[in-house]
């Protein structure tokens, strides 16, 4: 698979990651042995870049991925994340305190079983402390050997930039889809301008885009898209008009609704990397298709038009969720 340059410091990403949030309860109850056999099928395929956090069903998440990667810690590049605090009553914080960077650090690597991190990210930015102040404490764990590169998570672009001055930001892990465009007005150019790779998450918003789901009664009772706005009410029936033109130019080009979305992301730019979610080895196998997916100028000026800003109602977070993004 072909690699992408993530940043200034030599970390090297095959095109396409894979987002491993899903393979833990969140979007209904996933199979985890058949997560981690994705896991190994994304490997043999040449995908490098694996995404987990702390935050993914307390932890949950990385200790399934470290079990997974056992064997194979030396092919991939492993992705994990700290500071989106989260209870078991529901409630949630943020924390980028330097000693907790360092507490979370440890508990990460003794969840995956490893002795570095590849690429460590904020997974939220704490408003209450410096960005300063908490890269610092990750620039310490680079000088003890614990993580080899650092990234920002939701970051708005002064803190982007304060944050590369402090020590250099190798990737920026943000929302990026059709259905979510906003980063296009400061994050991505922020990362041009700076030399910083862009890792998209939700390449799909959350499966939307795929075009499977029609209604809620298709989502478990405990599959937390039932609570986000774009699968609500009258938003859900608006946005599949989208969905719908993009399955019409999807089977134009006699590919899937989801690789025609991933592969628009990655013609973005050299230097982003979607990680598409995927716990099951089908899904897999179809987000891996949008590594063959090229579009002429035609093309991408009609999908351009059928996902102006106007295509989407209903924000990606519930309101609380979303007061923590971009800062």
């Amino acid at each position: 698979m072909n690699k992408r340059k993530l940043g200034s410091q030599g970390l090297k990403v095959s095109a396409m990651g894979l987002g491993c949030m899903g393979m833990t309860p969140l979007y209904g109850t996933p199979d985890p042995e058949e997560a981690k056999r994705t896991i190994h099928r994304a490997v043999d395929a040449g995908v490098t870049m694996i995404d987990t956090a702390d935050a993914y069903n307390g932890g949950n998440n990385e200790i399934l991925v470290g079990e997974a990667l056992k064997g194979l810690r030396d092919r991939v590049c492993l992705a994990t994340k700290f500071g989106n605090i989260r209870f078991p009553d529901g409630t949630s914080t943020v924390s980028g305190k330097p000693e907790y960077v360092l507490q979370a650090c440890d508990k990460s690597l003794d969840r995956l079983g490893v002795e570095t991190i590849d690429l460590y990210f904020v997974h939220r930015i704490d408003t209450t402390v410096p960005i300063e102040d908490t890269i610092g404490a990750m620039a310490r764990l680079v000088e003890a050997g614990k993580v080899r590169h650092i990234g920002l998570s939701e970051a708005g672009e002064e803190t982007i930039r304060r944050a590369h001055a402090v020590h250099p930001v190798s990737a920026i892990q943000t929302e990026y889809s059709l259905a979510t465009r906003d980063v296009e007005n400061s994050t991505l150019p922020v990362c041009n301008e700076l030399d910083i790779g862009f890792v998209a998450y939700s390449p799909l918003s959350r499966g939307l885009l795929a075009g499977e789901i029609r209604n809620l009664d298709q989502l478990t009772e405990n599959d937390r898209r039932r609570a986000m706005p774009r699968f609500q009410g009258d938003n859900l029936g608006h946005n599949l008009q989208l969905v719908d033109a993009l399955a019409t130019m999807a089977d134009q080009k006699g590919v899937s609704t989801a690789a025609l979305c991933i592969a628009w992301v990655m013609a973005r730019g050299e230097n982003i990397v979607p990680i598409p979610g995927c716990s099951r080895r089908k899904t897999l196998d179809d987000a891996l298709s949008a590594l063959t997916v090229q579009f002429g100028a035609d093309e991408l000026n009609q999908i351009e038009q059928a996902s102006n800003a106007k295509s989407v109602l209903g924000a990606r977070y519930p309101e609380k969720q979303m007061t923590r993004l971009g800062k």
